[in-house]
């Protein structure tokens, strides 16, 4: 125990290698969540005019993917990131996220639509939020809110931008060139950063040796796994149906694509300061409450989307929605660190990626489902995730309370 608390301020005190480790997580999650999550959707409009395809389909693709690879890969990423460290796996999930959208810009044809929506997200669970929480988590300690609010700043910074970026090259190549340059900005940004990571020597101890585990049925076993996996996947469900949906909302209502553009980085640029207060406040304040309030938030923006126009109300929206997504998945992976510790980590979020992966691809393709067409109404949709993220709440209330600036057990 002795030694492990060596090994702990030893990794804390490396100022200049949690800088590197903040910097990495935060490109990371800057290309394969900003770019990719809230860039994929700013396609959908160009999909179903050329290709014929319904707001179903074209939703259907990130909820295939994650059906399939979630179950499957979630909860193996995580036991080799607890077991071998997250850099491996980051690295492959940076080639096959960046792999799946110069992909996608020639899938033309439904079976290899699947196929690359499959393989990106193979590169998210490899190399998204899940190796980023355990690498920002290992590194950081006593200011791990903060750490983990800095990094995750890297998503709000790719999507406030990628909605222009696309804009502006597509005016100039058109789409299909414009998701080949995506993926290919992805590989240059991501990349570099993650070859040159080092493991804390706090994983492996003095010698390299991989250190006893928790075991994954004590996990199963605690019932405050299942509402943490829960509440979380009421909350990422119903931000996943409504990110999925928002551009397609926004043509609706007769919002060119530069307005579009505009709409959704506000939304990414309020999640930006999102992220900083509820990290601020997760170190500050029982991170339970502020998941209820991170929740609260998100469940009160959505209906100001239902609501009859009035001056300026899509701003406010996009100003109250992008605090409660700020935070919303930051917010999960600090729970389960105080509620299992370090060493589980990687497979408590392995598996609870597996949730939230079913939760953020079924939502969107309900709600796609429950569209009107002939009234352009999404009105039972986004009543539906209004319901789904108070729920979450609910469950997340149930949650004992953490210790204020202590960490359990690891």
């Amino acid at each position: 125990m002795e030694n492990e608390k060596q090994l702990t301020i030893s990794s804390n005190g490396s100022r200049s290698s949690q800088t590197y480790v903040l910097a990495t997580a935060f490109l990371t999650l800057f290309a394969i969540v900003g770019f990719i999550i809230y860039g994929l959707p700013f396609f959908y409009d160009f999909m179903t005019k050329e290709y014929g395809w319904s707001r179903a389909v074209v939703t259907s693709g990130n909820a295939l993917g994650k059906l399939l690879v979630a179950p499957l890969f979630g909860f193996f990423a995580g036991w080799l990131i607890d077991y071998y460290g997250p850099r491996r796996l980051m690295l492959a999930g940076v080639l096959m996220a960046g792999t799946a959208l110069v992909g996608l810009s020639m899938s033309s044809s439904l079976p290899f639509f699947y196929l690359f929506y499959i393989l990106n997200a193979l590169g998210y669970v490899f190399g998204g939020p899940l190796p980023c929480q355990v690498l920002i988590s290992r590194w950081f300690d006593k200011n791990r809110g903060k750490a983990m609010g800095i990094a995750y700043l890297g998503i709000g910074s790719g999507g406030a931008l990628v909605p222009y970026i696309i804009a502006g090259l597509e005016k100039n190549l058109g789409w299909h060139l414009t998701l080949v340059t995506l993926g290919i900005l992805i590989i240059l940004i991501a990349f570099p950063m993650a070859y040159f990571i080092k493991e804390p020597t706090r994983v492996f101890g003095a010698k390299g040796n991989v250190p006893s585990l928790v075991p994954t049925g004590t996990i199963l076993k605690n019932p405050n796994f299942y509402l943490l996996a829960i509440g979380s996947m009421c909350s990422i469900g119903a931000v996943g149906g409504i990110m999925q949906h928002l551009k397609l909302y926004l043509i609706d209502h007769d919002f060119s694509q530069f307005q579009a553009a505009r709409i959704l980085f506000f939304v990414m640029l309020s999640s930006l300061a999102g992220r900083v207060l509820m990290g601020f406040l997760a170190d500050l304040i029982n991170r339970k409450y502020v998941m209820i309030l991170i929740y609260m938030i998100v469940a009160c923006a959505i209906p100001l989307l239902m609501v009859p126009d009035f001056s300026g109300k899509i701003y406010i929206f996009a100003v109250i929605f992008g605090v409660g997504l700020g935070g919303d998945y930051m917010i999960i992976p600090l729970m389960a660190a105080d509620l299992f510790g370090i060493k589980a980590l990687g497979r408590t979020m392995g598996i609870i990626l597996v949730a939230d992966g079913i939760a953020e691809s079924v939502f969107p393709m309900l709600v796609g489902a429950l569209y009107n067409e002939t009234s352009k109404s999404y009105t039972v949709g986004f009543t539906v995730l209004i319901c789904v993220a108070t729920l979450g709440a609910i469950i997340v209330s149930f949650l004992p309370q953490t210790i204020k600036n202590k960490r359990m057990k690891e």
